[in-house]
């Protein structure tokens, strides 16, 4: 069969990084590895084609070509995945689709041929077989969990590296957390599942052996998850490689703040070559912190723990959540004052969300406060249940936060408090090459010339000339900021339109999903 994978649009969004994507030639910030895992998973003789609609736009010529369509989605991409689907079944072509969108609310798409849900190294070889059989059914799924160590290499032959910021890897599934609004343990669990040391190593020879020399990151959703594996297995095995190979990547990933508990890990993680780690902060607020199950951050001093990571060699980029409902009025000014303190520079505000099948989710359905299935972007401006505090204030201190912290001053204020904070690790050398080198002229004439607040990245800039390393960090945080800034500013309209309606005009939860709760 011809087997045609699709990877539908991403929104312009604070993680889609877009706009400074523009300023080194890239299209996407991650090629879509899920799908790149499935086709591996495929018989070997079956003609495969992949279109990342990131990357190009679908045609109807690669429709037509395909036996059957596989797609799959987050929550972020439903609106596009819902038109490829009708795209594709205007023209008469099998449908199959799997992925966190369809596996959490698999009752709205009933008009699909095939729902291949959980994860796909069980269910899609159960479909496949049914499917040589020639009896498919319409459902696949499983209360099972993949084995990881049977994961095959992900097909890197399908997609062009030159379109994308950073290659993928994954290492582990699982969170050994359970965060009421996160619906990470929903989809893959609390227990830590992990590919063998052979299969990573072998997935970094073969990215390697392309000829790729740039970000690589560990999709994990928390790689610290199983800390004593990855001290004694992970990390002296990527050391091992990476000095073999002379530091060819760097790597980012996502962590838990405990990683500041343990200073013989983030040695060993910088060692390996890492230097850039997310951490869900959410909320400086501990009541906040209690009322949401995240007992990593609790009792704890946050920004300690923020600084110290970075003055050992991690970036911390943080996310960060408003609306819970032990937020008051001065929760707004606070996260302010915390990012503003601790320097990190890439920080993600969102409004709280509930999506499908998480705690949250269920409180707010019993006590009849939810309003619709989330949107899988909490910096949309969008809210899924009624905030105690009311919309109105909440998206008004929102705007707030967000007019603040990316304004040109406090962001580049805030580069200079942490390029003051952070160590540099001894195994990074300044070799700039033509890429970067052409990030900065773009960035000369986009931000120094052409945007509101030049002078405050001038001002930066010249700081930052005392060290050739930091230069080459402020010049790429400048460009993060525009894309920031546009992101927000393009927000905006949405902000205001939000402010202004009232709760009641939200949609409510399809009854879809009303009926598959009860």
């Amino acid at each position: 069969m011809n087997v045609l994978l699709v990877n539908p649009q991403v929104p312009d969004t604070f993680w889609s990084l877009k706009n400074a994507l523009k300023f080194v030639s890239k299209k996407a910030i991650l090629p879509p590895m899920g799908l790149l895992t499935i086709a591996s998973l495929l018989p070997k003789e079956w003609p495969v084609r992949l279109v990342d609609t990131a990357v190009r736009p679908l045609r109807d010529r690669d429709i037509q070509w395909a036996d059957i369509v596989l797609l799959t989605a987050m929550f972020i991409q439903k609106k596009s995945a819902d038109q490829i689907i009708a795209r594709c079944q205007q023209q008469g072509k099998k449908v199959a689709v799997g992925g966190p969108l369809f596996t959490s609310i698999p009752e709205l798409y009933t008009h699909v041929d095939h729902l291949i849900l959980k994860e796909g190294e069980i269910t899609l070889p159960m479909f496949l077989n049914d499917l040589q059989n020639g009896s498919p059914r319409k459902v696949y799924t499983t209360h099972d969990k993949a084995d990881l160590q049977t994961t095959p290499l992900p097909r890197w032959d399908l997609v062009k590296m030159k379109h994308y910021g950073a290659m993928g890897i994954q290492y582990s599934r699982g969170c050994p957390f359970d965060c009421d609004f996160c619906d990470v343990t929903t989809l893959f669990g609390r227990r830590i599942r992990t590919k063998s040391i052979e299969q990573v190593l072998a997935e970094l020879d073969h990215i390697y052996a392309t000829g790729w020399r740039h970000e690589v990151f560990f999709v994990d959703d928390n790689l610290i998850g199983n800390t004593a594996r990855i001290k004694t297995h992970l990390l002296p095995a990527v050391i091992k490689w990476m000095e073999e190979k002379q530091y060819p990547f760097t790597f980012n990933t996502q962590a838990s703040i405990n990683l500041a508990d343990d200073e013989e890990l983030m040695e060993l993680m910088v060692k390996a070559g890492f230097d850039c780690v997310f951490v869900g902060i959410e909320t400086p607020n501990q009541e906040s912190l209690s009322e949401c199950n995240k007992v990593q951050n609790r009792g704890r001093d946050l920004l300690a723990c923020v600084q110290k990571i970075q003055r050992f060699g991690l970036q911390v980029q943080g996310g960060f959540i408003l609306g819970f409902d032990h937020d008051d009025a001065s929760i707004f000014d606070s996260v302010i004052q915390f990012i503003q303190h601790s320097g990190i520079v890439m920080a993600m505000v969102g409004l709280l969300n509930a999506p499908r099948g998480t705690k949250l989710f269920q409180r707010l359905m019993k006590e009849q406060r939810l309003l619709n299935v989330s949107t899988g972007d909490n910096t949309d401006c969008t809210i899924n249940f009624i905030p105690q505090m009311g919309k109105e204030n909440l998206i008004r201190g929102y705007k707030k936060v967000l007019d603040t912290i990316y304004s040109q001053r406090h962001y580049c204020r805030r580069i200079r408090s942490f390029l003051k904070n952070y160590r540099l690790p001894s195994s990074k050398k300044f070799r700039p090459n033509l890429r970067e080198i052409g990030a900065f002229l773009k960035s000369i004439w986009h931000i120094g010339i052409l945007s509101r607040g030049q002078i405050h990245y001038w001002k930066l800039i010249f700081w930052s000339l005392q060290n050739p390393q930091y230069f080459r960090m402020t010049v790429r945080f400048s460009i993060y900021g525009y894309h920031f800034r546009k992101i927000f500013k393009n927000l905006q309209r949405q902000i205001n339109r939000a402010a202004g309606n009232s709760d009641a005009s939200f949609s409510t939860v399809p009854a879809a999903v009303l009926s598959a709760e009860k």
